[in-house]
């Protein structure tokens, strides 16, 4: 009999037994809630509190994404989840050059304080928990957020949430990148320390695979080079003076769960127990919670298909249950139709539903790490483990994450494995239903969720209308204040915030940087 190879080109045994799993598994599994945490961060897991259902949503205006917030939290979700639109991403303001067209098509448009009190209105900021979909420009829309739920009387200290904080992913899978790596560091390691400080609670960055995985990266690959990025992640807040203790607690990841369940719980496993030796051994972690590998999951977006969409409601809840089953601590489930369009409304409501089955009508909640000892899953957690180890060294031997990312390595090991994927299902070797086999003649019409044309010209107008009306002088006054910070060591973010309070734009903020710190530009290898 001929053994397959998973997903990450490891063996992948048609029959396994007692001989497949090394000695010493007690060792490498513990307790849940115990190093190194292979069977999940909390002694109880879901069988005393379930995972946060966390949906990702965000398009057109601030009003129309608050509207779908309302009904997300009515629809019974723990935890909102924010696009923002491409020009927001990139730190431009709506009325930017470049940003023509791109305003409000993959998320919220956010240009100002104005919008993120448009977007947030009316919802308890000290009840739910906000992850913030945004990397370069981070910072600024963290502390809008912060300045909103001020003004609503919501204390730093009672804000929840996540902001994805995480650069480096941007050199390697998406290219949304501002600013030159070493700046854009600092600018993390300075939200560590405001944060620790401000908001206690928040977490500061959720370091992603998700995107890499997307871009085509194997579940070996996608873990080893998040992790990597952890690692320079935590070298940064050293480098400004914070211990692995002050910075592990509030730092997650972001990874993907597929369609191949078996391997998707052996890589979450074999992800935490990873970054637990790392914290512990290369770091010196003594508190526990900055060696627990705590992580939010989003269903794969690029295994969806436009063809026969409704096929994605079985793949998303094939998805969902993997990451259930290795042990996730929030969930986002993509809605059946996101490879035609955004998400509908009843789209979006079903794909929470799926959430809400699996918690309420399964019996997985009831069991801790249901796979533990079973030797098809505990081998392929070793060897998982082993080959995440081996990627992380061979970008340690090439000086660390943002070498390696300079060099090209990550990308091109990326793109290596991505190819390989689509040569297959162009030949017929990797089914996709409905896309290469038992396919249909006809397809059944689709309306798709449409971006209101008039929301660019509405956005630009809106800011015409605040610059007018604003403090120019004391908003000129507080960017130079911004400046200063930047071209010194003092932490931008408080000057930020300031300029911020008095309405300076998002562009205008993430300008001035721009002119301090340069902006980054790939080799010809990228």
């Amino acid at each position: 009999m001929q053994n397959p190879t998973t997903e990450s080109g490891l063996p992948l045994r048609a029959v396994s037994d007692p001989a497949d799993v090394a000695d010493g598994l007690a060792d490498r599994l513990g307790g849940p809630g115990e190093y190194p945490y292979t069977r999940g961060v909390h002694p109880g897991m879901y069988t005393t509190r379930p995972w946060t259902m966390r949906q990702y949503a965000g398009f057109g205006s601030a009003k129309e994404s608050n509207a779908r917030y309302h009904q997300l939290v009515a629809a019974g979700t723990g935890g909102l989840s924010v696009a923002f639109d491409l020009p927001t991403q990139m730190g431009l303001d709506s009325d930017d050059p470049l940003a023509v067209g791109e305003v409000g098509k993959v998320g919220v448009a956010v240009d100002s304080l104005q919008d993120m009190r448009v977007l947030f209105d009316g919802l308890p900021l000290d009840e739910v928990s906000t992850s913030m979909t945004i990397n370069a420009p981070a910072s600024v829309l963290l502390l809008l957020y912060q300045l909103v739920a001020e003004e609503n009387g919501v204390a730093g200290d009672r804000l929840r949430g996540t902001v994805q904080n995480d650069v480096l992913k941007e050199y390697i899978a998406r290219g949304t990148y501002i600013f030159p790596p070493a700046p854009s560091l600092r600018l993390v390691s300075d939200t560590f320390a405001y944060c620790r400080e401000h908001l206690p609670r928040w977490n500061t960055i959720s370091v992603s695979g998700y995107h890499m995985a997307e871009a085509g990266a194997t579940p070996a690959q996608e873990v080893a080079f998040t992790l990597a990025d952890g690692i320079a992640y935590l070298e940064a807040a050293q480098a400004a003076g914070l211990s692995v203790d002050d910075v592990g607690p509030r730092l997650s990841f972001f990874f993907v769960a597929r369609t191949t369940l078996l391997e998707e719980v052996a890589k979450f496993r074999a992800a935490r127990r990873v970054w637990a030796r790392i914290t512990r051994e290369r770091f010196g972690a003594t508190d526990p919670k900055a060696m627990m590998l705590r992580f939010h999951t989003q269903t794969a977006g690029v295994q969806l298909t436009a063809q026969q969409p409704e096929v994605n409601l079985v793949r998303v809840a094939l998805q969902a249950l993997g990451a259930v089953l290795g042990g996730t601590q929030s969930l986002h489930t993509n809605s059946f139709d996101e490879a035609i369009a955004l998400p509908s409304e009843k789209a979006a409501r079903l794909a929470l539903r799926t959430q809400q089955v699996i918690a309420h009508e399964t019996d997985v909640t009831k069991v801790v790490d249901p796979f533990a000892g079973s030797w098809a899953v505990e081998s392929m957690t070793d060897d998982l483990a082993a080959e995440v180890e081996r990627l992380i060294a061979r970008v340690d031997d090439l000086g660390g994450a943002v070498a390696a990312i300079e060099a090209g390595f990550q990308k091109e090991e990326i793109e290596r494995a991505a190819y390989a994927v689509a040569h297959e299902i162009d030949a017929g070797e990797r089914v996709v239903v409905g896309v290469n086999r038992f396919r249909t003649e006809t397809e059944e019409p689709y309306e798709p969720l449409r971006v209101d044309p008039e929301l660019e010209r509405r956005q630009a107008d809106g800011l015409a209308t605040l610059r007018a009306e604003r403090d120019g002088a004391g908003v000129e006054a507080a960017l130079a204040d911004v400046r200063r910070a930047a071209e010194g060591s003092a932490n931008v973010l408080v000057p930020m915030k300031e300029a911020l309070r008095r309405l300076a734009t998002v562009g205008e903020v993430c300008g001035v940087l721009r002119e301090v710190w340069g902006r980054y530009q790939p080799s010809e290898r990228f």
